[in-house]
């Protein structure tokens, strides 16, 4: 009796009853139609409770999950529901999801005809990373009378874990490929510079550039020599990911941490497909989960595992730990993208030493976000006074931020400044520009 439930059905019924009963105090014929109908509607729930429970293994029903999460895009939860009950049957469907999603009204309802199946799949958004464990899946089902219900319990325990963004990898590995980004891609730009490395020694053949000529091999052989080189496709990418105070910040439930996360999943994605290295390190007070740079088959794996396992308590971060870690673990020159956000001017000149130290032997990318809140007061239209008030000090903002960027660029340190939605894209969009120029 545990799986039996009423349904609202049989309660209106228990209404209706007493609508006889009370008109039976003023015309004694109701009653006995009173009693008459509430012997009727005993009997019919009595029918629909032999309907519903006398038959065994009479619903199957199975929850199919995917494999893992993906931090802040949809995942699709897919439920395939049988009906072997020899008539039609209408059931809810209450599905015990991961406390984190706070779903307190999940509720699917269906009709399924006898002997047929019904598909179907809902989403899920998470926020933040870690376990999710899922409870039971409960379906209701009852009878086309719909007095009463009867509970089938599947699948009682599933957990599964979120990790860094992955579902889009694909979708951005095709537009990188293509150059046509959401901000209108990137345009091939002449080299400059060099971005080669040595292949071998040859001799010298009309049309090989005179400027690459060995003499000290052509000295030994008595005969002109020149290096030969190739493009550099293995060059070292890391990515460095500020998991302090000020990357706590939310916006759309996604923390400026986790959206840095799932960017440096995306890019690097891309930074493998292209041939290069790719490693990563984040700080705070010190430097965790660190993956040297390296393209081997499980890199993107190795990176996936580390971060998953960021865990940090949004300390002040130290960027001068941050340059000492810089200079004695990464040795060769490098692209560096650091991971920030930096909210006025004297935020940055306090660490601009430490970013120059970085920048000397680096080519550093500081990426740091747009605060959605101000760009959306920016490009509202004020009605009242206080409405101007609030877009004066949100431009502001904009112009500190502004001048962030130019000070950076002063010191020959380049930037991204995103919304925090746009970053996967413009983080991408920035390595292939410094790819197409050859300035690394």
């Amino acid at each position: 009796m545990k799986n039996l439930y009423i349904n609202t059905r049989f309660f209106f019924a228990l209404v209706g009853v007493g609508m006889l009963y009370i008109l039976a105090f003023f015309f004694p014929f109701f009653m006995v139609l009173g009693h008459g109908f509430l012997i009727l509607v005993f009997l019919t729930v009595f029918v629909d409770y032999l309907l519903i429970f006398r038959p065994k293994d009479v619903l199957l029903a199975q929850r199919i999950l995917p494999e893992k999460l993906s931090n802040g895009d949809e995942n699709f939860v897919k439920v395939d529901i049988k009906n072997e009950y020899s008539f039609k049957i209408n059931v809810k469907i209450i599905d015990e999801i991961p406390f984190q999603f706070q779903k307190r009204d999940f509720l699917i309802t269906k009709n399924i005809l006898p002997g047929k199946n019904v598909f179907f799949q809902y989403s899920l958004e998470p926020k933040e990373r870690g376990e999710y464990n899922f409870g039971a899946l409960n379906i209701f089902a009852s009878s086309p009378i719909g007095f009463v219900s009867r509970r089938f319990i599947f699948q009682k325990d599933a957990s599964l874990a979120c990790y860094p963004s992955f579902i889009h990898l694909r979708k951005y590995e095709l537009m990188a490929l293509q150059n046509e980004f959401l901000l209108g891609g990137i345009k091939k730009i002449r080299k400059l510079g060099h971005t080669m490395e040595f292949e071998q020694i040859k001799e010298y053949v009309p049309g090989d550039d005179v400027r690459t000529i060995n003499w000290k091999a052509t000295s030994k052989t008595n005969r002109l020599m020149v290096n030969q080189f190739q493009d550099e496709k293995s060059q070292r990418i890391f990515m460095l990911i500020d998991k302090g105070r000020t990357m706590k910040m939310p916006f759309n439930g996604l923390s400026l941490l986790d959206y840095s996360i799932n960017a440096t999943m995306a890019l690097s994605h891309i930074i493998l497909k292209k041939g290069d290295r790719a490693g990563m390190m984040t700080f705070s007070k010190k430097a965790d989960n660190r993956v040297a740079a390296d393209n081997k088959s499980g890199q993107l794996k190795k990176i996936s595992e580390a971060l998953y396992n960021i865990k940090t308590d949004f300390f002040e971060s130290d960027f001068n730990r941050l340059y000492q870690d810089v200079k004695y673990s990464i040795n060769q020159r490098s692209l560096v993208l650091l991971f920030t956000n930096f909210e006025t001017l004297d935020g940055l000149n306090r660490q601009m030493k430490y970013l120059r130290g970085i920048a000397k032997n680096h080519l550093l990318v500081v990426v740091f976000f747009k605060n959605t809140e101000v760009q959306k007061i920016i490009h509202s239209n004020p009605e009242s006074m206080q409405e101007i008030y609030d877009e004066i000090i949100a431009e502001k903002f904009e112009y500190e931020k502004k001048l962030i960027i130019q000070e950076l660029r002063k010191y020959g340190i380049y930037s991204v400044y995103t919304l925090p939605e746009d970053l996967n894209v413009e983080v991408i969009n920035k390595y292939l520009e410094i790819k197409a120029r050859g300035i690394l």
